[in-house]
């Protein structure tokens, strides 16, 4: 993809977002690590970097996430493209985890900003971040180790992760649909629906689809070569496609979305099953009512392998 020079982030917005971050600080950052012996640490030999990815320019980087710019320069550039803050969107995804979770996995988690979050509010949690880009992984590592959190960093495709099934109690995606295809969306939310224990839920924050389809002027702007692609979409659409039940959506801050899906239990009968039990997490003590989930049980955690 050519990078066009005349989008309103090349004309406005980039000019304005290098006089606050601190490039030099930035530079400095980026000298001091070895990127390919650090990336060796988490490259794996049996991941196959799929086409959309590796074929298309992200917000006007060449190559995209697959160089160690972009890992440096993705947090500065977030932090003030995702009103209201940064950390007031990501929070949504927190707030909407309905769940007491085990075992958790962060697809596309890219530097780590959520994930890191996930691992905060769930520490007794075994956390998981996973993405295509080693450097994007290395970030996340050293953003990890200064904070003092113990997070397992893996390189992998979210279409095909190469976990066991129903092995996670809760499943995330934070702005990565919109960097996909429409295909590729609906790929990962079938291995989503495989990795879940039945009762576990997944929950995609990402643009606001509404939104993106009234401001079209919006995806000129950061580049994105899918976004058009997303916005013509519904994730409530493409879950449900993917066998989620009790799917909602709800507006963050009007330009993002959260979508919670949960897979759904059956009965012996092979019908899903409808009914509001309570259960007791392992982690804690008190008693979790999982009511606001629509009748979708949440997952029993003595069947977790």
């Amino acid at each position: 993809m050519t990078v066009r020079q005349d989008t309103i982030w090349e004309r406005f917005l980039s000019p304005v977002v290098r006089l606050l971050i601190d490039e030099e600080g930035l530079r400095r950052y980026f000298e001091s690590v070895d990127w390919e012996k650090e990336s060796s640490r988490f490259r794996r030999a049996d991941v196959t970097v799929p086409p959309y990815y590796s074929s298309q320019n992200f917000h006007g980087i060449k190559d995209g996430y697959l160089k160690p710019g972009a890992a440096v320069s993705y947090d500065p550039i977030t932090q003030y493209v995702l009103p209201p803050t940064e950390t007031i969107v990501r929070q949504a995804i927190i707030d909407s985890i309905k769940v007491q979770p085990r075992r958790i996995l962060d697809l596309g988690c890219g530097t780590g900003s959520t994930t890191l979050m996930l691992k905060q509010a769930f520490p007794q949690a075994e956390v998981i971040g996973l993405d295509l880009s080693p450097y994007m992984l290395v970030r996340a590592s050293h953003k990890a180790e200064k904070t003092g959190l113990d997070i397992n960093w893996r390189h992998g495709d979210a279409q095909k992760t190469g976990f066991p099934d129903a092995s996670f109690d809760l499943v995330t995606a934070s702005l990565l649909f919109h960097e996909t295809p429409t295909t590729v969306a609906v790929a990962i939310l079938q291995e989503c629906f495989r990795l879940l224990v039945t009762g576990g839920q997944v929950l995609i924050l990402d643009g606001n689809q509404n939104t993106l389809r009234q401001l079209d002027w919006l995806n000129n702007v950061f580049e994105e070569p899918y976004i058009r692609e997303y916005a013509a979409g519904s994730v409530d659409a493409w879950m449900g496609e993917a066998g989620f039940q009790a799917v909602q959506t709800q507006d963050v801050w009007w330009i993002n979305q959260v979508t919670s899906g949960v897979k759904p239990i059956l009965s012996e009968d092979g019908t899903v099953r409808t009914d509001v039990r309570r259960y007791t997490s392992v982690q804690r003590d008190d008693t979790v009512d999982n009511e606001d989930l629509q009748g979708f049980p949440s997952p029993a955690f003595d069947t977790m392998p």
